[in-house]
């Protein structure tokens, strides 16, 4: 199977040549290794050229998730499998796409998606979140989970994750429009069409954020947001809820078990979640 890698860029700081180190350290070395740089003022683009990628360029006041993810792919349309990853999702050995792709000698597989882990730096929350998330055991989900996962059936991120061509030309390719959850749209679009998807617990980057209040309420604002943006999801999925309860529980297991002085932080941190996504659900579109 012939490979490309993409990886969206802008202003990527200290962490790029750490990921673009770690990938030409890959026993899989991709056929295509492009980025595309949505205006970055440091060296991320040079970075980049140096280590061999090709460099498309976006302008910041056109760019979204979805049109720049797509825009690489008609750039480079001839390879097998896409592998996108994001500017600080750094591969955490030299197997971590090798293990990925193997997913695919399922024809079945149309997606599939790595493991991530926290930072050495984490924090208890940010850890625990990373581990509840990604957990150590692989699995295979399709549409005859939905009953039983619910939305957790296309849960996917974008951060280190793989489509297979076909699924994902067939399925419409990432939505243009589209300035958060790019992923999940499509993702669930290749479920609905007979495609499974894969979670390769074997293939990791480390990849967390340590947000403080304000950034995760940001955050959880937009998740809002675009779940209002896209009804369907629910229409087909149903809906997310039953995940917070769960998070919240592991959250305050783990959290007692590893730090017990953040305990009062855990449900602190939950309804800040909680609220701002229901601003953002409330939100006018």
């Amino acid at each position: 199977m012939r490979v490309s890698v993409f990886i969206p860029t802008y202003n990527a700081g200290d962490s790029w040549a750490k990921l673009l180190h770690a990938l030409q350290q890959q026993s899989l070395r991709p056929n295509v290794f492009a980025v595309i740089d949505s205006g970055s003022s440091d060296a991320t683009v040079q970075l980049a050229k140096d280590y061999g990628a090709q460099v498309l360029n976006i302008a910041q006041k056109e760019f979204t998730h979805g049109l720049s993810r797509h825009r690489l792919t008609e750039s480079f349309p001839d390879n097998d499998i896409f592998i996108f990853m994001t500017q600080d999702a750094i591969p955490a050995n030299n197997q971590s796409l090798a293990n990925l792709v193997k997913a695919f000698n399922d024809n079945s597989v149309g997606v599939a998606y790595g493991r991530q882990l926290p930072r050495l730096e984490a924090g208890p929350i940010e850890r625990q979140e990373r581990l509840f998330n990604y957990p150590e055991v692989s699995s295979v989900r399709s549409e005859a989970d939905i009953p039983k996962l619910g939305f957790k059936t296309i849960f996917c991120s974008n951060s280190f994750a793989a489509y297979r061509k076909i699924a994902y030309l067939e399925s419409g390719g990432f939505p243009p429009k589209a300035q958060f959850g790019e992923d999940t749209i499509l993702t669930a679009k290749i479920i609905k069409r007979g495609w499974k998807i894969a979670y390769v617990a074997e293939a990791t980057v480390v990849h967390s954020h340590g947000y403080n209040l304000a950034e995760e309420a940001a955050r959880y604002r937009e998740i809002g947001k675009f779940h209002k943006r896209n009804l369907w999801l629910f229409d087909n999925f149903g809906k997310p809820g039953k995940e917070g309860f769960k998070l919240l529980f592991s959250q305050l297991w783990f959290v007692f078990k590893n730090n017990p002085f953040s305990l009062p932080l855990v449900p602190v941190r939950i309804a800040n979640k909680w609220l701002a996504y229901k601003k953002g659900f409330s939100d006018k579109p």
